[in-house]
């Protein structure tokens, strides 16, 4: 399930399985979806991530509960 975050204010995307960070919801499920089948991240899609879990941010869970 992909969910809704805030990284600086802007309503992002985070894969549920890599948890990179993806400004449109449309790429996040695309990597979510080859997370789950692979096993792995795909370079093509990761490149296109906003914010890495290595790296330090501030996100704000908004999805609803």
């Amino acid at each position: 399930m992909v969910r809704e975050k805030k990284v600086d204010d802007k309503k992002c995307f985070q894969c549920d399985v890599c948890s990179h960070v993806y400004l449109d919801k449309k790429t996040a499920k695309k990597c979510e979806v080859w997370c789950q089948e692979t096993g792995s991240c795909s370079v093509e899609i990761t490149k296109k991530a906003v914010h890495f879990p290595s790296l330090p941010t501030h996100l704000t869970d908004i999805s609803e509960k």
